[in-house]
Protein backbone atom coordinates (compact mmCIF):
# COMPACT_ATOMS: atom_id res chain seq x y z
CA UNK A 1 0.00 0.00 0.00
CA UNK A 2 1.76 3.33 -1.13
CA UNK A 3 1.91 6.02 1.73
CA UNK A 4 -0.03 9.02 2.24
CA UNK A 5 1.59 12.35 -0.38
CA UNK A 6 2.51 15.16 1.35
CA UNK A 7 -0.45 17.38 -0.05
CA UNK A 8 -2.99 14.54 1.53
CA UNK A 9 -0.98 14.80 4.74
CA UNK A 10 -0.96 18.57 4.89
CA UNK A 11 -4.64 17.97 4.63
CA UNK A 12 -5.03 15.39 7.54
CA UNK A 13 -3.05 17.90 9.27
CA UNK A 14 -5.53 20.90 8.44
CA UNK A 15 -8.73 19.07 9.47
CA UNK A 16 -7.41 18.07 13.08
CA UNK A 17 -5.88 21.78 13.46
CA UNK A 18 -9.46 22.82 12.39
CA UNK A 19 -11.52 20.34 14.53
CA UNK A 20 -9.13 20.99 17.96
CA UNK A 21 -9.91 24.59 17.71
CA UNK A 22 -13.88 23.91 17.22
CA UNK A 23 -13.78 21.60 19.79
CA UNK A 24 -11.40 24.20 22.15
CA UNK A 25 -13.79 26.84 21.31
CA UNK A 26 -16.93 25.06 22.05
CA UNK A 27 -15.45 23.88 25.49
CA UNK A 28 -14.54 27.88 26.06
CA UNK A 29 -17.95 28.70 24.87
CA UNK A 30 -19.73 25.72 27.27
CA UNK A 31 -17.71 27.42 30.50
CA UNK A 32 -17.90 30.76 29.74
CA UNK A 33 -21.96 30.80 28.71
CA UNK A 34 -23.21 28.33 30.42
CA UNK A 35 -25.10 29.28 33.93
CA UNK A 36 -24.45 28.41 36.94
CA UNK A 37 -26.94 25.79 38.20
CA UNK A 38 -28.84 25.64 41.48
CA UNK A 39 -27.21 24.85 44.85
CA UNK A 40 -29.41 23.89 47.82
CA UNK A 41 -27.97 22.86 51.55
CA UNK A 42 -30.72 23.47 53.62
CA UNK A 43 -29.26 21.81 56.69
CA UNK A 44 -27.11 25.37 57.21
CA UNK A 45 -28.29 27.07 60.02
CA UNK A 46 -31.78 28.28 59.71
CA UNK A 47 -33.85 30.23 62.58
CA UNK A 48 -37.42 29.87 61.78
CA UNK A 49 -38.97 31.41 64.84
CA UNK A 50 -37.42 34.86 63.88
CA UNK A 51 -39.10 38.20 63.22
CA UNK A 52 -38.18 39.67 59.81
CA UNK A 53 -39.64 42.81 61.28
CA UNK A 54 -38.45 45.93 62.79
CA UNK A 55 -42.06 47.49 64.24
CA UNK A 56 -42.36 51.56 63.71
CA UNK A 57 -42.98 52.96 66.79
CA UNK A 58 -46.19 52.47 67.86
CA UNK A 59 -49.32 54.72 67.48
CA UNK A 60 -49.91 57.62 70.08
CA UNK A 61 -52.87 56.43 71.97
CA UNK A 62 -53.39 60.43 73.86
CA UNK A 63 -56.68 62.33 72.55
CA UNK A 64 -54.50 64.71 70.68
CA UNK A 65 -52.12 62.59 69.43
CA UNK A 66 -49.10 63.13 66.97
CA UNK A 67 -47.67 61.23 64.53
CA UNK A 68 -44.08 59.94 65.62
CA UNK A 69 -44.04 57.20 62.71
CA UNK A 70 -40.59 56.39 61.17
CA UNK A 71 -39.07 54.77 58.44
CA UNK A 72 -35.71 55.86 59.04
CA UNK A 73 -34.01 53.87 56.11
CA UNK A 74 -33.52 52.18 52.95
CA UNK A 75 -35.63 48.95 53.61
CA UNK A 76 -36.95 50.14 56.51
CA UNK A 77 -35.27 48.53 59.27
CA UNK A 78 -31.37 47.94 59.85
CA UNK A 79 -31.30 44.44 58.28
CA UNK A 80 -32.92 45.76 55.35
CA UNK A 81 -35.50 43.09 55.41
CA UNK A 82 -38.10 45.60 53.53
CA UNK A 83 -40.99 44.02 55.63
CA UNK A 84 -43.79 45.69 57.14
CA UNK A 85 -46.36 42.76 57.51
CA UNK A 86 -47.85 44.45 60.40
CA UNK A 87 -49.23 47.15 58.44
CA UNK A 88 -52.96 48.65 59.68
CA UNK A 89 -55.26 46.15 58.03
CA UNK A 90 -57.40 49.20 56.35
CA UNK A 91 -53.71 49.94 54.07
CA UNK A 92 -54.86 47.42 51.58
CA UNK A 93 -56.15 48.04 47.94
CA UNK A 94 -57.89 49.22 46.30
CA UNK A 95 -56.62 52.76 47.16
CA UNK A 96 -58.01 56.32 45.88
CA UNK A 97 -55.22 58.90 44.73
CA UNK A 98 -54.46 61.86 47.17
CA UNK A 99 -52.00 64.54 45.98
CA UNK A 100 -48.79 64.03 43.43
CA UNK A 101 -45.60 65.80 43.16
CA UNK A 102 -44.36 66.04 40.38
CA UNK A 103 -40.07 66.20 39.31
CA UNK A 104 -37.95 66.48 36.40
CA UNK A 105 -35.30 64.03 37.32
CA UNK A 106 -35.77 60.36 38.24
CA UNK A 107 -36.10 58.80 41.61
CA UNK A 108 -34.38 55.62 41.49
CA UNK A 109 -34.60 55.38 45.38
CA UNK A 110 -37.74 55.50 47.77
CA UNK A 111 -38.12 58.44 50.40
CA UNK A 112 -37.86 58.04 53.85
CA UNK A 113 -40.34 59.37 56.79
CA UNK A 114 -39.90 60.90 60.10
CA UNK A 115 -43.14 62.30 61.90
CA UNK A 116 -44.82 64.36 59.31
CA UNK A 117 -42.11 64.74 56.82
CA UNK A 118 -40.54 62.36 53.51
CA UNK A 119 -37.27 62.84 52.74
CA UNK A 120 -36.28 62.32 49.64
CA UNK A 121 -32.76 62.03 46.61
CA UNK A 122 -33.08 62.57 43.01
CA UNK A 123 -31.10 61.29 40.45
CA UNK A 124 -30.40 65.49 39.82
CA UNK A 125 -28.58 65.19 42.97
CA UNK A 126 -31.66 66.93 45.30
CA UNK A 127 -32.39 66.49 48.57
CA UNK A 128 -35.88 67.44 49.64
CA UNK A 129 -38.38 67.57 52.60
CA UNK A 130 -41.83 66.98 51.67
CA UNK A 131 -45.01 67.49 53.84
CA UNK A 132 -46.80 63.82 53.66
CA UNK A 133 -50.23 65.26 54.34
CA UNK A 134 -49.79 68.06 51.75
CA UNK A 135 -47.33 66.73 49.71
CA UNK A 136 -45.62 70.29 49.66
CA UNK A 137 -42.00 71.21 49.83
CA UNK A 138 -40.86 72.52 52.92
CA UNK A 139 -37.19 72.89 51.92
CA UNK A 140 -34.43 71.89 49.70
CA UNK A 141 -30.91 71.85 49.40
CA UNK A 142 -28.77 70.82 46.11
CA UNK A 143 -25.98 68.21 47.49
CA UNK A 144 -24.66 66.53 44.44
CA UNK A 145 -24.53 66.41 40.82
CA UNK A 146 -25.76 62.55 40.53
CA UNK A 147 -27.45 60.32 43.01
CA UNK A 148 -28.93 57.09 42.92
CA UNK A 149 -29.85 56.27 47.26
CA UNK A 150 -32.10 56.69 49.74
CA UNK A 151 -31.44 59.20 53.10
CA UNK A 152 -30.86 57.75 56.05
CA UNK A 153 -32.73 59.79 59.22
CA UNK A 154 -32.20 60.19 63.07
CA UNK A 155 -30.65 62.18 65.49
CA UNK A 156 -32.18 65.38 64.17
CA UNK A 157 -30.50 64.78 60.39
CA UNK A 158 -30.75 63.50 57.42
CA UNK A 159 -27.86 61.48 56.47
CA UNK A 160 -27.23 61.69 52.44
CA UNK A 161 -24.48 59.93 49.38
CA UNK A 162 -24.14 61.38 46.33
CA UNK A 163 -22.64 60.17 43.08
CA UNK A 164 -21.03 62.73 41.84
CA UNK A 165 -20.02 65.95 43.74
CA UNK A 166 -21.73 69.48 42.92
CA UNK A 167 -18.31 70.67 41.98
CA UNK A 168 -17.97 67.32 39.21
CA UNK A 169 -15.47 65.42 41.12
CA UNK A 170 -15.86 62.47 43.06
CA UNK A 171 -18.79 61.25 45.55
CA UNK A 172 -19.54 62.78 48.78
CA UNK A 173 -21.58 62.24 52.38
CA UNK A 174 -23.29 64.59 54.10
CA UNK A 175 -25.54 65.50 56.62
CA UNK A 176 -28.71 68.22 56.84
CA UNK A 177 -30.37 69.30 59.94
CA UNK A 178 -33.93 67.30 59.77
CA UNK A 179 -36.03 70.68 60.15
CA UNK A 180 -35.36 73.10 58.03
CA UNK A 181 -32.05 71.73 55.92
CA UNK A 182 -29.28 73.38 57.29
CA UNK A 183 -26.14 71.91 56.51
CA UNK A 184 -24.59 70.33 59.41
CA UNK A 185 -21.22 68.78 57.24
CA UNK A 186 -20.09 67.32 54.36
CA UNK A 187 -17.14 65.42 52.83
CA UNK A 188 -15.95 64.62 49.45
CA UNK A 189 -14.86 61.26 48.80
CA UNK A 190 -12.39 59.99 46.19
CA UNK A 191 -15.03 57.50 44.34
CA UNK A 192 -18.45 57.78 43.97
CA UNK A 193 -20.89 56.59 45.88
CA UNK A 194 -24.46 54.92 45.60
CA UNK A 195 -24.89 52.70 48.68
CA UNK A 196 -27.88 54.33 50.72
CA UNK A 197 -26.63 54.85 54.45
CA UNK A 198 -27.15 53.21 57.32
CA UNK A 199 -27.46 54.99 60.94
CA UNK A 200 -26.61 52.81 63.95
CA UNK A 201 -25.58 54.78 67.09
CA UNK A 202 -24.21 57.43 66.20
CA UNK A 203 -22.21 56.34 63.03
CA UNK A 204 -22.95 56.13 59.17
CA UNK A 205 -22.37 53.37 57.36
CA UNK A 206 -21.92 52.99 53.50
CA UNK A 207 -19.88 51.84 50.44
CA UNK A 208 -18.34 52.96 47.14
CA UNK A 209 -17.16 52.43 44.24
CA UNK A 210 -13.47 52.02 44.81
CA UNK A 211 -14.44 49.19 46.92
CA UNK A 212 -14.02 50.83 50.32
CA UNK A 213 -16.57 50.39 53.27
CA UNK A 214 -16.83 53.33 55.24
CA UNK A 215 -17.97 54.07 59.16
CA UNK A 216 -18.44 57.54 59.79
CA UNK A 217 -18.69 59.93 63.21
CA UNK A 218 -22.83 60.84 62.39
CA UNK A 219 -21.87 64.17 64.12
CA UNK A 220 -18.57 65.85 62.17
CA UNK A 221 -18.11 63.50 59.26
CA UNK A 222 -14.47 62.01 60.81
CA UNK A 223 -13.65 58.50 59.40
CA UNK A 224 -14.04 55.65 62.40
CA UNK A 225 -12.84 52.88 60.07
CA UNK A 226 -12.72 51.36 56.29
CA UNK A 227 -12.75 48.54 54.87
CA UNK A 228 -11.53 47.69 51.02
CA UNK A 229 -14.01 45.09 49.36
CA UNK A 230 -12.87 43.11 46.19
CA UNK A 231 -14.90 44.92 44.00
CA UNK A 232 -17.27 48.21 44.07
CA UNK A 233 -20.13 47.97 46.95
CA UNK A 234 -23.11 49.69 45.09
CA UNK A 235 -25.72 47.90 47.75
CA UNK A 236 -26.63 49.25 50.91
CA UNK A 237 -25.37 47.82 54.31
CA UNK A 238 -27.62 45.86 56.12
CA UNK A 239 -26.79 44.83 60.06
CA UNK A 240 -27.36 41.89 62.41
CA UNK A 241 -26.09 40.56 65.17
CA UNK A 242 -23.52 42.87 65.54
CA UNK A 243 -22.10 42.39 61.68
CA UNK A 244 -23.14 44.18 58.71
CA UNK A 245 -23.64 42.50 55.46
CA UNK A 246 -22.89 43.29 51.81
CA UNK A 247 -22.06 42.27 48.39
CA UNK A 248 -19.42 43.32 45.52
CA UNK A 249 -18.94 44.01 41.85
CA UNK A 250 -16.25 41.14 42.31
CA UNK A 251 -18.60 39.00 42.93
CA UNK A 252 -18.07 38.29 46.77
CA UNK A 253 -20.24 38.90 49.77
CA UNK A 254 -18.95 39.93 53.09
CA UNK A 255 -19.67 40.01 56.93
CA UNK A 256 -17.45 42.64 58.74
CA UNK A 257 -17.61 43.78 62.48
CA UNK A 258 -19.61 47.15 62.73
CA UNK A 259 -17.65 48.44 65.62
CA UNK A 260 -14.59 48.17 64.35
CA UNK A 261 -14.49 47.14 60.31
CA UNK A 262 -13.05 43.77 60.99
CA UNK A 263 -13.59 40.91 58.79
CA UNK A 264 -15.61 38.13 60.18
CA UNK A 265 -16.29 36.34 56.56
CA UNK A 266 -15.64 36.48 52.88
CA UNK A 267 -17.04 34.41 50.43
CA UNK A 268 -17.21 33.68 46.68
CA UNK A 269 -19.74 33.01 43.84
CA UNK A 270 -19.62 28.68 43.12
CA UNK A 271 -19.26 30.05 39.04
CA UNK A 272 -18.24 28.19 36.21
CA UNK A 273 -15.63 30.34 34.53
CA UNK A 274 -12.40 28.88 35.19
CA UNK A 275 -12.59 28.92 38.97
CA UNK A 276 -13.40 33.12 39.32
CA UNK A 277 -16.78 34.34 40.65
CA UNK A 278 -20.12 33.91 38.20
CA UNK A 279 -21.26 37.07 38.33
CA UNK A 280 -21.65 40.96 40.22
CA UNK A 281 -23.49 41.72 42.99
CA UNK A 282 -25.23 45.28 43.01
CA UNK A 283 -28.19 44.00 44.91
CA UNK A 284 -28.99 44.91 48.96
CA UNK A 285 -28.12 42.47 51.34
CA UNK A 286 -31.44 41.06 53.62
CA UNK A 287 -30.95 39.35 56.97
CA UNK A 288 -33.29 36.98 58.44
CA UNK A 289 -33.74 33.22 59.67
CA UNK A 290 -29.87 33.57 60.47
CA UNK A 291 -29.47 33.67 56.63
CA UNK A 292 -28.07 36.61 54.42
CA UNK A 293 -30.27 36.81 51.55
CA UNK A 294 -28.66 38.34 47.89
CA UNK A 295 -29.71 38.77 43.98
CA UNK A 296 -26.37 38.34 41.45
CA UNK A 297 -25.72 39.26 38.17
CA UNK A 298 -25.32 35.35 37.22
CA UNK A 299 -29.30 35.41 37.39
CA UNK A 300 -29.08 33.59 40.77
CA UNK A 301 -30.25 34.52 44.21
CA UNK A 302 -28.34 33.42 46.80
CA UNK A 303 -28.24 32.63 50.36
CA UNK A 304 -25.61 32.46 53.06
CA UNK A 305 -25.09 31.37 56.67
CA UNK A 306 -24.96 34.94 58.56
CA UNK A 307 -22.48 33.03 61.00
CA UNK A 308 -19.75 31.87 58.76
CA UNK A 309 -20.44 32.64 55.29
CA UNK A 310 -21.60 28.95 54.27
CA UNK A 311 -23.36 28.98 51.20
CA UNK A 312 -26.88 27.63 51.94
CA UNK A 313 -28.37 27.96 48.19
CA UNK A 314 -28.47 29.40 45.34
CA UNK A 315 -31.39 29.28 42.97
CA UNK A 316 -31.28 30.69 38.98
CA UNK A 317 -33.83 33.04 37.06
CA UNK A 318 -33.53 33.40 33.54
CA UNK A 319 -31.79 36.91 33.92
CA UNK A 320 -29.79 39.08 35.94
CA UNK A 321 -31.15 39.32 39.25
CA UNK A 322 -30.38 43.42 40.46
CA UNK A 323 -33.17 43.39 42.97
CA UNK A 324 -32.75 43.26 46.38
CA UNK A 325 -34.77 40.72 48.57
CA UNK A 326 -37.51 41.36 50.59
CA UNK A 327 -38.06 38.47 53.39
CA UNK A 328 -41.03 37.41 55.50
CA UNK A 329 -42.33 34.85 57.76
CA UNK A 330 -45.52 34.59 56.10
CA UNK A 331 -48.47 33.70 58.08
CA UNK A 332 -49.92 29.96 56.40
CA UNK A 333 -47.00 30.11 53.82
CA UNK A 334 -43.68 30.44 55.98
CA UNK A 335 -40.49 32.47 55.81
CA UNK A 336 -40.29 33.41 52.48
CA UNK A 337 -37.94 35.83 50.30
CA UNK A 338 -39.64 38.01 47.66
CA UNK A 339 -37.62 39.31 44.72
CA UNK A 340 -37.58 40.27 40.64
CA UNK A 341 -35.63 39.64 37.77
CA UNK A 342 -34.44 40.84 34.76
CA UNK A 343 -36.35 37.19 32.83
CA UNK A 344 -39.29 39.43 33.84
CA UNK A 345 -40.82 37.21 36.36
CA UNK A 346 -40.95 38.30 40.00
CA UNK A 347 -40.54 35.19 42.89
CA UNK A 348 -41.46 34.03 45.90
CA UNK A 349 -38.98 31.39 47.52
CA UNK A 350 -38.25 29.25 50.18
CA UNK A 351 -36.21 30.79 52.29
CA UNK A 352 -34.93 27.92 54.30
CA UNK A 353 -34.23 25.83 50.80
CA UNK A 354 -34.57 27.93 47.96
CA UNK A 355 -37.05 26.29 46.09
CA UNK A 356 -39.46 28.34 44.37
CA UNK A 357 -42.96 28.56 46.03
CA UNK A 358 -44.88 31.02 43.04
CA UNK A 359 -43.73 33.04 40.43
CA UNK A 360 -45.54 36.12 38.29
CA UNK A 361 -44.88 37.42 35.03
CA UNK A 362 -44.97 41.15 35.28
CA UNK A 363 -44.07 41.44 30.94
CA UNK A 364 -41.15 43.35 31.41
CA UNK A 365 -37.34 43.10 33.39
CA UNK A 366 -37.53 43.91 36.86
CA UNK A 367 -34.28 45.94 37.86
CA UNK A 368 -35.63 47.31 41.45
CA UNK A 369 -36.84 46.25 45.17
CA UNK A 370 -39.90 44.69 46.28
CA UNK A 371 -41.74 46.04 49.79
CA UNK A 372 -44.05 44.08 51.73
CA UNK A 373 -46.52 46.48 53.27
CA UNK A 374 -49.12 44.28 55.72
CA UNK A 375 -50.36 41.16 53.60
CA UNK A 376 -48.98 42.50 49.79
CA UNK A 377 -45.54 42.65 48.00
CA UNK A 378 -45.39 45.54 45.78
CA UNK A 379 -42.56 46.01 43.11
CA UNK A 380 -41.94 47.79 39.80
CA UNK A 381 -40.83 47.01 36.37
CA UNK A 382 -38.34 48.61 34.11
CA UNK A 383 -39.69 47.82 30.83
CA UNK A 384 -43.54 49.08 31.13
CA UNK A 385 -42.74 51.36 33.64
CA UNK A 386 -45.92 50.03 35.95
CA UNK A 387 -46.39 48.81 39.81
CA UNK A 388 -47.94 46.04 40.54
CA UNK A 389 -48.94 44.61 44.34
CA UNK A 390 -49.23 40.58 44.74
CA UNK A 391 -50.54 38.70 47.50
CA UNK A 392 -47.88 37.41 49.56
CA UNK A 393 -49.03 33.93 49.90
CA UNK A 394 -50.66 33.03 45.76
CA UNK A 395 -48.63 35.62 44.53
CA UNK A 396 -52.41 36.29 42.84
CA UNK A 397 -52.29 40.18 41.35
CA UNK A 398 -54.34 42.67 44.21
CA UNK A 399 -52.88 45.90 42.58
CA UNK A 400 -51.74 47.48 39.31
CA UNK A 401 -50.73 51.19 38.72
CA UNK A 402 -49.53 52.99 35.45
CA UNK A 403 -46.38 54.52 37.08
CA UNK A 404 -43.57 52.82 38.42
CA UNK A 405 -39.64 51.67 37.34
CA UNK A 406 -37.62 51.16 40.45
CA UNK A 407 -38.38 50.73 44.48
CA UNK A 408 -42.17 51.86 44.50
CA UNK A 409 -43.49 52.05 47.76
CA UNK A 410 -42.82 53.55 51.14
CA UNK A 411 -45.57 53.96 53.30
CA UNK A 412 -47.10 54.89 56.96
CA UNK A 413 -50.07 54.15 59.10
CA UNK A 414 -52.53 56.48 56.64
CA UNK A 415 -50.96 55.78 53.27
CA UNK A 416 -48.79 54.18 50.70
CA UNK A 417 -46.22 56.58 48.96
CA UNK A 418 -45.58 55.55 45.66
CA UNK A 419 -42.64 56.69 43.32
CA UNK A 420 -43.04 56.46 39.55
CA UNK A 421 -40.31 57.63 37.38
CA UNK A 422 -40.07 61.26 38.63
CA UNK A 423 -43.49 61.72 40.24
CA UNK A 424 -44.39 60.49 44.13
CA UNK A 425 -48.05 60.00 44.87
CA UNK A 426 -50.04 59.47 47.52
CA UNK A 427 -52.17 56.81 48.17
CA UNK A 428 -54.93 56.53 50.89
CA UNK A 429 -57.40 53.54 51.50
CA UNK A 430 -60.66 53.99 50.16
CA UNK A 431 -61.98 51.86 53.06
CA UNK A 432 -61.51 54.95 56.28
CA UNK A 433 -62.03 53.41 59.43
CA UNK A 434 -61.66 55.13 63.16
CA UNK A 435 -58.27 53.93 63.12
CA UNK A 436 -57.36 55.70 60.12
CA UNK A 437 -59.18 58.60 61.32
CA UNK A 438 -57.13 59.02 64.06
CA UNK A 439 -53.74 58.38 62.23
CA UNK A 440 -54.74 61.18 59.47
CA UNK A 441 -55.70 63.60 62.36
CA UNK A 442 -52.07 62.64 64.03
CA UNK A 443 -50.57 63.10 60.70
CA UNK A 444 -51.72 66.68 60.43
CA UNK A 445 -51.02 67.82 64.38
CA UNK A 446 -47.60 66.70 62.95
CA UNK A 447 -47.51 68.49 60.34
CA UNK A 448 -48.56 71.94 62.19
CA UNK A 449 -46.03 71.28 64.85
CA UNK A 450 -43.48 71.08 62.48
CA UNK A 451 -44.45 74.28 60.78
CA UNK A 452 -44.36 75.84 63.85
CA UNK A 453 -40.87 74.61 64.97
CA UNK A 454 -39.66 75.30 61.21
CA UNK A 455 -41.18 79.13 61.79
CA UNK A 456 -39.52 79.39 65.32
CA UNK A 457 -36.28 78.08 64.41
CA UNK A 458 -36.44 80.54 61.01
CA UNK A 459 -37.39 83.45 63.82
CA UNK A 460 -34.56 82.16 66.20
CA UNK A 461 -32.54 82.36 62.82
CA UNK A 462 -33.29 86.32 61.84
CA UNK A 463 -32.76 87.44 65.06
CA UNK A 464 -29.55 85.98 66.11
CA UNK A 465 -28.80 87.77 62.38
CA UNK A 466 -30.47 90.92 63.40
CA UNK A 467 -28.56 90.18 66.98
CA UNK A 468 -25.33 89.87 65.14
CA UNK A 469 -25.69 92.58 62.85
CA UNK A 470 -26.35 95.06 66.11
CA UNK A 471 -23.01 93.21 67.67
CA UNK A 472 -21.42 94.26 64.41
CA UNK A 473 -22.45 97.43 64.53
CA UNK A 474 -21.79 98.23 67.17
CA UNK A 475 -18.16 96.78 66.81
CA UNK A 476 -17.95 99.20 63.96
CA UNK A 477 -19.34 101.76 65.99
CA UNK A 478 -16.52 101.36 68.59
CA UNK A 479 -14.09 101.01 65.78
CA UNK A 480 -15.07 104.17 63.73
CA UNK A 481 -15.16 106.28 67.21
CA UNK A 482 -11.48 104.78 68.45
CA UNK A 483 -10.27 105.62 64.79
CA UNK A 484 -11.99 109.63 65.10
CA UNK A 485 -10.04 109.82 69.02
CA UNK A 486 -6.98 108.59 67.16
CA UNK A 487 -7.55 111.22 64.73
CA UNK A 488 -8.15 114.09 67.09
CA UNK A 489 -5.62 112.91 69.68
CA UNK A 490 -3.32 112.97 66.94
CA UNK A 491 -3.57 116.36 65.68
CA UNK A 492 -3.22 117.32 69.17
CA UNK A 493 0.06 115.85 69.10
CA UNK A 494 0.24 117.59 65.72
CA UNK A 495 -0.68 121.15 67.21
CA UNK A 496 1.45 120.80 70.50
CA UNK A 497 4.65 119.68 68.36
CA UNK A 498 3.74 123.44 65.76
CA UNK A 499 3.64 125.62 69.17
CA UNK A 500 6.77 123.81 70.34
CA UNK A 501 8.60 124.58 67.73
CA UNK A 502 6.79 127.82 66.83
CA UNK A 503 8.31 128.67 70.50
CA UNK A 504 11.91 127.58 69.23
CA UNK A 505 11.66 129.80 66.70
CA UNK A 506 10.94 132.78 68.58
CA UNK A 507 13.14 132.28 71.56
CA UNK A 508 16.29 131.80 68.57
CA UNK A 509 14.87 134.88 67.12
CA UNK A 510 15.49 136.68 70.54
CA UNK A 511 18.85 135.65 70.83
CA UNK A 512 19.54 137.09 68.07
CA UNK A 513 18.78 140.47 68.94
CA UNK A 514 20.63 140.53 71.81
Amino acid sequence: MSSPTPRRRRLVVLVAIALALLLAGGAAAFLLLREPGDVSNPDVAFTATETTETQPAPPPRRREAVDTFLWPTYGLNEARTRDWSSAPRYLRPPYRRGWTYRGTALIEFPPVIQGSTLFMLDDDGWLRALDKVSGRIKWRQRFGRLAAASPAIGDGNVYVVALVSTDGSGGRVGAFRELDGRPVWSRELPSRAESSPLLRRGTIYFGSEDGTVYALNARNGRTRWTYKAAGAVKGALAFADGNLYFGDYGGKAHAVRARDGKQVWSVGTNGTRFGFGSGQFYSTAAVAFGRVYLGNTDSRVYSFSAKDGKLAWATGTGGYVYSSPAVSNVRGLGPTVYIGSYDHNFYAFDARSGSKRWSFDSGSRISGSPTIVGGVVYFSNLGNYETHGLNVRTGKQVFEFPEGSFNPIVADRRALYLVGYANLFELLPKRTPRAWRHAQRAAVRASRLTARAARRASARRAAARRAAARRAARRAARRAAARRAARRAAARRAARRAAARRAAARRRSGDGGN
